[in-house]
C-alpha cells in the first residue's frame, strides 16, 4: 500500500542534513518541512504523493464512478430533456454543440468539489498526523492533491466528448482549438480546487464540506450559459451570468469548438483563474500549516 511505501521514499527524498527523518527537526528549530525544502525535493515529494494518491484510486475503483458516470448522466439528461425545448424539437443535434462545451466548465467545478472532502476525510483518518512528521513541504500535500484530480478531470472531459460525438458534436475549428478548450477548463477547474480545499480545511466534516459546495455550485451552474442562452433570463439574472465565471469558460469553450467569435471570454476566464488562485493558494496553505 503506498501508505507505507510512501513515507519512506519522502523521508528519503527530503532529508535536508544527514540523519534528517520523520520528527527531525533541522538546527535553529525550525519545524522540519518548513522552508528549509528545495524545488528538486519539493517536485520528489509532490511526485510521490501524487503516486499513493494514485494507488488509493486503483485499490478503490468506486472513487471513479462520478468522474466516468457524470459526464455520461449529464449529456444524456440534458440533450433530451432541455434539447427540444431549448432548441427546438427535432434540434437536439444543434443543442448537443451548444451544452457539451458549457458542460466542461460543469464538470470542472463538480470535480474540484471532491478535492475538499477528500482532504477533510484525510484529516478524519490521521493520515495528516503522519504527514505532520515528515520532513516535507506542506504546499506539496495540497498541490499533488490538485495533480490527481486534475487527471480526473481529464477523464471526464475525454468521457464528456465521447458522448458527445456519439450524440452529434460536431468540431467546427480544429484538434487544436478543441484541445485549447480542453486546457483551459483545466485551468480553471484546478483554480477552483483551492477553494473547496480552504473549505474543506476550516468544515469539520466531510458532509459540511458537500453541503456547503452545493450552496456555491447550484447558482453559478444554473445562473450561467452552460444550459441556456442568457438572452431569455430576466435581467438581474442576465447581469449575473455576463459576471459569472462558469459563463466565461463556457462561453469561451463553445467559441473555440464551433468557431464562433472568442472575444473576452478567453481572458476573463484565465483572469478568473489567476484571481481565484492568488486569494485563495496562500489562505488554503496557510490554513493547512496551521492544522497540520
Amino acid at each position: 500500500m503506498s501508505a507505507t511505501t510512501t513515507p519512506t521514499q519522502l523521508t528519503k527524498s527530503s532529508a535536508g542534513t544527514p540523519g534528517a527523518g520523520p520528527g527531525s527537526r533541522p538546527a535553529g528549530g525550525v519545524p522540519a518541512g518548513e522552508g528549509r525544502i528545495g524545488l528538486r525535493a519539493n517536485l520528489r515529494h509532490i511526485g510521490a504523493l501524487v503516486r499513493r494518491n494514485a494507488l488509493q484510486i486503483k485499490q478503490d475503483p468506486e472513487s471513479m464512478f462520478d468522474v466516468v458516470l457524470m459526464p455520461i448522466i449529464f449529456v444524456l439528461l440534458f440533450v433530451y430533456v432541455f434539447g427540444g425545448a431549448i432548441a427546438g424539437k427535432g434540434n437536439n443535434d444543434d443543442y448537443v454543440n451548444y451544452v457539451v462545451p458549457g458542460l466542461m466548465a460543469m464538470m470542472g467545478m463538480n470535480i474540484a468539489m471532491a478535492v475538499g472532502t477528500g482532504i477533510n476525510d484525510d484529516f478524519k483518518k490521521g493520515v495528516m498526523d503522519r504527514f505532520r512528521t515528515m520532513p516535507i513541504a506542506r504546499s506539496s500535500v495540497l498541490i499533488a492533491k490538485i495533480v490527481v484530480e486534475v487527471g480526473r478531470m481529464l477523464i471526464a472531459s475525454a468521457i464528456l466528448l465521447g458522448m458527445g460525438f456519439l450524440l452529434g458534436l460536431e468540431i467546427k475549428t480544429s484538434v487544436l482549438d478543441l484541445l485549447a478548450a480542453v486546457g483551459l477548463s483545466m485551468v480553471f477547474g484546478a483554480s477552483l480546487m483551492w477553494i473547496f480545499i480552504l473549505l474543506g480545511l476550516a468544515m469539520k466534516t466531510a458532509q459540511a464540506v458537500q453541503g456547503m459546495a452545493m450552496i456555491v455550485l447550484m447558482p453559478l451552474q444554473f445562473g450561467s450559459s452552460i444550459f441556456a442562452p442568457p438572452t431569455s433570463m430576466p435581467g438581474w439574472l442576465e447581469t449575473f451570468t455576463d459576471y459569472n465565471p462558469l459563463s466565461n469558460l463556457a462561453d469561451a469553450a463553445r467559441a473555440m469548438i464551433n468557431g464562433t467569435p472568442v472575444g473576452d471570454s478567453v481572458w476573463m476566464t484565465l483572469g478568473w483563474a489567476l484571481l481565484i488562485t492568488v486569494v485563495t493558494a496562500p489562505l488554503a496553505v496557510a490554513k493547512f500549516r496551521r492544522k497540520t
